[in-house]
């Protein structure tokens, strides 16, 4: 692996230099955009707006629209509006895992220290692992600044980005009538429904069904076949009633 970002760890007065890992990869099919009429490959271009030339990597810049003009943006721009968050991912905070709501959660990174027997980097997985805590930090990244928890995994430390407070919709848009009743046999039924599907987190056990079907599909296609699909079985109840369909919901497991 390649590292994506170098720089440390602060944890109080003890800095532990660390490189960045992206702990994520897309098991997504790789579909290239065609021109249906010869199968040739789309390509996309940086053109410029007023010549209509395409523009080359290196001439192009960044800018931001102030009144009717842009201003330009260097690479050292970046750094100086927040130099210490381009280098350091600074823990602000200790906050208990399992407090932060799943929406907040966006990519995961390894960190590996820059050298291998680092004390101070075993030292903070050891200390999050005791005490059930994660790092709350900033940083930048790709010149965007980052909310992340620092947590463990088995001995290595993990950055997750997190989103921030207001990138989070309010519900409130939403129909939806919270002052619906449920009977408490209703309840009782759903609870037991939970119970008997209840199981310890093993997500290896699933796969991406759907990209290996799509797989399949395109082998059979080159071959000039076309693969037999499973038809989809709807599930049947014999009423609308809610606890009869818990019921019958329990006797199919």
């Amino acid at each position: 692996m390649r590292s994506i970002w170098k720089g440390s760890i602060g944890f109080g007065l003890v800095s532990i230099p660390v490189k960045l890992y992206s702990a994520v990869q897309t098991s997504s099919l790789e579909l290239d955009m065609l021109d249906s009429r010869d199968h040739a490959r789309i390509r996309y271009q940086r053109v410029n707006e007023n010549t209509h030339k395409e523009v080359p990597y290196e001439k192009i810049v960044k800018g931001y629209k102030l009144d009717d003009d842009y201003v330009i943006l260097e690479e050292r721009d970046f750094e100086d509006a927040a130099p210490e968050k381009s280098k350091v991912i600074e823990i602000e905070s200790f906050v208990t895992l399992n407090e932060v709501n799943p929406m907040f959660y966006e990519t995961s990174y390894y960190t590996e220290p820059e050298t291998k027997n680092n004390k101070a980097y075993a030292l903070l997985v050891e200390a999050l692992k005791k005490s059930g805590k994660a790092g709350l930090a900033r940083f930048v990244l790709r010149n965007n600044e980052n909310l992340c928890i620092i947590h463990p995994l088995q001995h290595v430390l993990v950055v997750t980005n997190i989103r921030f407070a207001q990138e989070i919709r309010s519900m409130d848009d939403l129909n939806i009538d919270n002052n619906i009743s449920v009977s408490k046999k209703e309840l009782d039924m759903g609870l037991a429904l939970i119970k008997q599907y209840e199981e310890k987190f093993d997500v290896s056990k699933f796969k991406d069904d759907y990209h290996g079907e799509l797989l399949k599909i395109i082998e059979a296609k080159a071959k000039g076949k076309r693969p037999t699909i499973k038809k989809l079985k709807p599930h049947k109840t014999k009423n609308d009633d809610l606890y009869d369909q818990l019921m019958q919901s329990l006797n199919t497991k």
